[in-house]
């Protein structure tokens, strides 16, 4: 069935029509065919990042299970609809395919994921740069990072950063991948998402909203002696002016009214360690006060001691196990490497060399001479 003038031309005007940033009906157009339940914090998420076209990018920061994901599905199906199609989705490696599904499936754009092998076959077709493609590609950040010069040739019209808690280290020299992305994506208008925009200092927000636009705080030195210590209500007030164009964040409290989650109790539960599980702990503990202690980086020896004492809270054979899988910081260590290394001279006058230590009381066998 064909339609007459009068709609097509009523048709043409809703698809070209025209909207204010900060106007809802802007998504309408965008979320016509779109398989989503929407609430209202992430329609107001989405509108935040539309509301200045000046602007280098925002920080989504919801609370962990508020669709920080669909909020900024909505971003993309609208740059999607307005034509603007050079979008980039950075995400670590194990959620991939879980954006794949979500974009392709909820909002019926087309997606493609890079990796070497993809990315390798799209040179052999003939694409001088493959990122420069006409679906949404997504990668992980690693591959972002080899391919520097690749994601920075691209006029990219949007890139969407989950788990952008990874980058917020970028200050510091050291934190390669995160300057290398920072470098690629310079000029780019971004979306960064993560629940934890801040865990232990307020030069991780720093480092956040200086990968967006790096003149907000200006240099790392001037942030430190306006906003390290906010016992001053006036720099509170003035670091919650600074980052209100650049942050958005939902708390669940603030979604109670409509989003229903699960009633959970916490059970408390007393008990007392006997005599072995308290020495265990003493010992434990006067173990890591050592002066000389090797086995622990020195910038994370407190907080790895406090996850040691948690395990030791534990019961024996709970923590057991994990002391088992405990990571190789121990091994590290200078009497560990020195006792490995005479196992491996021991090892080589065995008939059947190996790194383990003989039992005690064991016979070493020597190999024949030929």
């Amino acid at each position: 069935m064909g339609i007459t003038d009068h709609q097509a031309k009523y048709f043409a005007h809703e698809l070209t029509r025209r909207f204010p940033p900060d106007d809802a009906s802007r998504l309408a157009g965008a979320l016509v065919d779109a398989q989503v339940d929407l609430n209202p914090h992430q329609v107001d998420a989405a509108l935040f990042a539309f509301s200045s076209p000046l602007s280098k990018g925002v920080l989504l920061a919801d609370e962990v299970g508020l669709g920080k994901t669909i909020e900024a599905g909505l971003v993309i199906s609208q740059r999607w609809a307005e034509r603007r199609r050079k979008i980039l989705v950075i995400t670590p490696a194990n959620l991939r395919k879980q954006w794949y599904q979500e974009l392709t499936e909820k909002f019926f754009v087309p997606c493609v994921i890079f990796e070497a092998r993809s990315f390798n076959l799209g040179r052999k077709q003939g694409a001088q740069n493959p990122f420069s493609n006409s679906s949404i590609v997504i990668c992980s950040y690693q591959f972002a990072r080899s391919k520097e010069s690749d994601v920075a040739a691209v006029p990219w019209d949007l890139v969407v950063i989950d788990e952008a808690h990874r980058l917020r280290n970028v200050y510091r020299t050291s934190n390669v991948i995160a300057n290398s992305l920072k470098r690629a994506l310079a000029q780019r208008h971004k979306i960064l998402l993560t629940a934890t925009p801040l865990q232990n200092t307020l030069l991780e927000l720093y480092g956040l909203v200086s990968f967006i636009d790096e003149h907000v705080f200006g240099d790392v030195r001037t942030f430190r002696e306006q906003y390290t210590v906010l016992d001053d209500d006036t720099a509170f007030q003035s670091l919650k002016r600074r980052i209100a164009p650049v942050c958005h964040r939902t708390l669940r409290r603030q979604v109670a009214s409509y989003v229903s989650y699960t009633k959970r109790s916490a059970i408390l539960e007393l008990f007392t360690p006997d005599q072995s599980e308290d020495e265990l702990y003493e010992l434990v503990s006067e173990y890591l006060r050592r002066d000389n202690l090797q086995a622990l980086p020195g910038s994370q020896r407190t907080l790895l001691t406090l996850v040691l004492r948690k395990l030791l809270a534990s019961s024996t054979l709970r923590s057991r196990e994990r002391w088992r899988r405990w990571p190789t910081g121990f091994a590290r260590s200078s009497e560990w490497a020195h006792r490995r290394q005479s196992w491996k001279r021991r090892s080589r006058l065995t008939t059947n060399p190996c790194p383990r230590r003989p039992k005690s009381g064991a016979t070493i066998r020597r190999r024949p001479k030929h």
